[in-house]
């Protein structure tokens, strides 16, 4: 019998899928079959014979990508029970929380406290927690909410270990009247007792704060705390701001609740703040003085624990076992999951197909991507280490030597302030000060905005800057030096999140990610160089590719998708004839694709509507958010303009919020729904040409067919929510001033088509 300690503290499950891997194939022959057709026939067609052959060798190649990604599928079992075995409970290491939030308003302070409560009660030692609440937006109210939350948290953290609460935040456990929860107490009066005292506790703590946001109540005037510093300051323009909301000073009490900090880190307009990038690096500086972990959490504001056990299960995956390289993985990212999703993902947005499908492909070459939320990292990979310098009882401090003293260097890549908690997490020591506030002083410098000048943070060390995703370059980096990564997706989820609603929220969203994507890409980042100068392996390379490119792929989509409308106004083609072979070759691939992703779709229990819905999103969202995450890419490479980091709304909801107008496409001002429009437009009228005879005699004899019609009507049906928004109202119908604008470029294209 093998000794419990030397049992492996998780496992790794392939799951292999032979039927998916010969439909995949067949795709690709058929895709290499329409290629060769293209050159074959090249002399005897025009430019959008050429447009197409381009379109279509990129899409081949994508599908190589999407081949490579998916070929084997992994996930990953932890044993908590042989590490709690290995380790005692008080021995565990510790980790340190981090929540982001950046406006008030497109975060709500109460989604912010309830995210921060679920944290707080994770089932993990409190005297081994330390949760810091960053706050870009300086707001007085999200402090005073903290402070409120915090009296809560003394109630809410012990009721959920005695009853061994699941669902940890109170707004998730309430609104679903969980009182069958606390698991074989569902009949003692008093469980039912206490009950009741936390939920009127709750809803008091969201009444006040609700108080607070609709009135506009100074919560000076409410509460006996320090509101001074929040005087006179504008949101980017004010000092650093650390209070210490909640110190635990009874760590083995069964009572004990893990410190909370709130953090608003210094603001100047003169000096880059680097938006979420700053921030976590803000709060890795902060958190490494006042208590040092040598793990982190790092979580969106509206993203709450949903399985109590998530912190205990990373360690598993991050300690290793004396079986296997013990310190190859760098983090463990949990997939994003949305609560009460709309059904049938009317929005394309809750990707649960990708991260089946794509996140535990990766995760079978060197690991998934770090997708900014939902993480469990390393310490000391985020201060730079190779996997090769981390060893048990080495100086890890002398890996960074380039020629001078460790001292020297650690101060000319940490700062001077930040010095020894760099050399301390480095060697593996796990040192912090008696009480949080012995600190107070250095935390204020290492989150001044000008601390970073001179060090090497967000170049070699931290969260990484030169792009608006900072995740992805952040967990590229990581890769580049040869760590892997797990992807961890237990049943119930491990964090639920909320899913933007309405076309301006996703547009938003998505646009962000194409941009700080493509950045990456066309950046000395471009995972290329990853894997010819560093430790990136070429597969994982190639899935980065797929992801980096979202903005390229937008503007080839785009062109294929004008194509039909091109070939019907001027009765030209540029699909096969009924006639020819290379007829059939699209219609197999059309229907072989079509059951191909459907059943991904189905084997993760959702329905053909909502493959439909996602399909659909997927070519709106391509050639709108996608496309102008391109422009404002180009434009950055041109000197006309930076990019920006914009903010997605945040909405707390519920199942009942599900109406007949939850899934209804919604509509704005910006610019990012014109081209959508146009397309729309440009198919209409293509049809409409057609119908009524309009179309002039073929160039060379061989007229538009039945393939460019039928793509044109399928592109109708895919701008489905845009046709019924130009009949619509209010926020459900697209502004006059975007269909004006449609209407002129949709009417300047169809004339440069016919003359």
């Amino acid at each position: 019998m093998a000794n419990s300690n030397s049992l492996p503290l998780y496992g790794r499950v392939e799951h292999r899928n032979t039927l998916h891997k010969v439909m995949e194939f067949i795709i690709l022959f058929l895709l290499l079959s329409l290629l060769v057709y293209r050159l074959l026939s090249f002399n005897n067609h025009g430019l959008s014979w050429s447009i197409a052959f381009l379109c279509e060798l990129w899409f081949t190649f994508s599908w190589v990508i999407t081949i490579s990604n998916k070929w084997i599928l992994v996930d990953h079992k932890p044993y908590p029970d042989r590490l709690l075995h290995r380790v005692p409970k008080d021995e565990l290491p510790a980790v340190d929380l981090f929540v982001t939030t950046a406006d008030p308003e497109l975060e709500p302070p109460i989604i912010t406290v309830n995210t921060v409560l679920s944290l707080l009660a994770v089932d993990y030692p409190t005297d081994k927690l330390a949760c810091y609440v960053s706050d870009d937006g300086c707001s007085p109210i999200t402090f005073y909410s903290l402070v409120e939350a915090s009296k809560f948290a003394k109630i809410w953290v012990p009721f959920c270990k005695k009853y061994n609460v699941q669902v940890r935040s109170p707004f998730r456990y309430f609104t679903n009247n969980s009182t069958l929860s606390g698991i074989n107490n569902t009949s003692s009066m008093e469980f039912k007792h206490e009950w009741k005292r936390v939920k009127d506790e709750y809803e008091q703590l969201s009444s006040k704060i609700e108080d607070v946001v609709r009135k506009s109540i100074n919560p000076s005037d409410i509460i006996e705390c320090d509101f001074s510093v929040f005087s006179n300051v504008q949101r980017n323009d004010h000092p650093t701001i650390i209070k210490v909301v909640l110190e635990n000073k009874e760590a083995h009490s069964n009572r004990s609740v893990p410190h909370l900090v709130y953090i608003s880190r210094e603001k100047r307009p003169k000096h880059p703040h680097h938006a979420k990038a700053g921030t976590m690096n803000v709060l890795t500086r902060v958190s490494g003085l006042m208590t040092n972990a040598p793990y982190m959490l790092n979580v969106d504001c509206d993203m709450f624990v949903n399985s109590p056990n998530i912190i205990l299960h990373a360690m598993c995956m991050l300690l290793g076992s004396k079986n296997e390289n013990e310190n190859e993985n760098a983090f463990v990212q949990c997939p994003q999951v949305f609560c009460d999703g709309l059904k049938d993902d009317p929005f394309g947005n809750q990707m649960i197909v990708w991260w089946k499908y794509v996140g535990q492909g990766v995760s079978g070459i060197q690991g998934p991507f770090y997708s900014g939320s939902g993480c469990v990292h390393t310490r000391k990979v985020i201060y730079g280490l190779f996997p090769n310098y981390v060893k048990v009882g080495e100086t890890n401090a002398k890996n960074l030597m380039n020629g001078k003293s460790a001292d020297e260097e650690l101060l000319d890549v940490f700062g001077k302030e930040f010095t020894k908690s760099a050399a301390d997490a480095l060697n593996g020591k796990a040192v912090c000060p008696d009480t949080l506030t012995e600190t107070i002083e250095a935390a204020y410098q290492v989150a001044g905005a000008g601390y970073e000048y001179g060090t090497q943070w967000g170049k070699k060390v931290g969260w990484m800057y030169g792009s608006s995703t900072e995740d992805a370059l952040t967990g590229l980096s990581i890769h580049n030096k040869g760590w892997r990564s797990i992807v961890y997706a237990p049943d119930p989820p491990a964090f639920l999140e909320c899913a933007p609603i309405g076309g301006p929220a996703v547009m938003t969203q998505q646009k962000r990610w194409a941009t700080g994507l493509l950045e990456i890409l066309l950046s000395k980042n471009c995972p290329i160089f990853g894997t010819l100068f560093a430790n990136l392996r070429f597969r994982q390379c190639l899935g980065y590719f797929s992801i980096l490119s979202w903005g390229i792929s937008s503007v080839l989509e785009l062109y294929y998708a004008a194509l039909p409308a091109y070939s019907i106004i001027t009765n030209s083609h540029f699909l096969p004839k009924g006639q020819e072979p290379a007829y059939y070759i699209l219609i197999a691939v059309f229907l072989i694709y079509t059951m191909y992703t459907s059943s991904e779709y189905l084997r993760t229990g959702q329905s053909i509507r909502a493959w439909w819905n996602n399909q659909r999103m997927g070519r709106i969202i391509s050639m709108s958010a996608w496309l102008f995450g391109f422009l404002s890419v180009i434009l950055k490479l041109l000197g006309i303009s930076e990019t920006v980091f914009e903010v997605t709304r945040k909405d707390q909801s519920t199942s009942s919020d599900e109406g007949t107008e939850a899934g209804k496409f919604t509509f704005d001002q910006s610019p990012v729904f014109i081209p959508p429009t146009v397309m729309l437009f440009l198919q209409l009228t293509a049809l409409a040409t057609a119908l009524l005879g309009l179309q002039p005699p073929a160039r060379d004899g061989v007229e538009s067919g039945s393939l460019e019609t039928m793509c044109s009507v399928l592109l109708v049906i895919c701008l489905l929510p845009f046709l019924k928004g130009l009949f619509g109202s209010g926020k459900y119908g697209i502004p006059l001033s975007t269909i004006f604008k449609s209407a002129g470029l949709a009417l300047l294209f169809y004339t440069l088509c016919r003359y």
